[in-house]
């Protein structure tokens, strides 16, 4: 459900709707959320001074409902 409601709100904030990608990772300490959008979108999810993506975390701790969920922005031009 957190992966639904996060890809929602990020296309409605992007350009290029069609290369959204959410992916979800379980790790010990709680659940990771991924975002991955065009490389021109990648300053529209983040925002002035890191805004937009706060805003993005805030809203998908409120709907974890107190479980521990992290959300991360990759940045898709960087090479692993």
């Amino acid at each position: 459900m957190l992966e639904e409601a996060l890809e929602h709100l990020v296309k409605g904030i992007v350009d290029h709707e069609d290369e959204v990608a959410v992916r979800r990772k379980e790790l010990r300490r709680g659940e990771v959320l991924e975002v991955r959008v065009h490389p021109d979108d990648l300053g529209r999810v983040i925002g002035r001074s890191g805004r937009t993506a706060s805003a993005l975390r805030t809203v998908m701790g409120a709907l974890a409902g107190g479980q521990p969920v992290r959300v991360d922005i990759v940045d898709t031009d960087r090479q692993r």
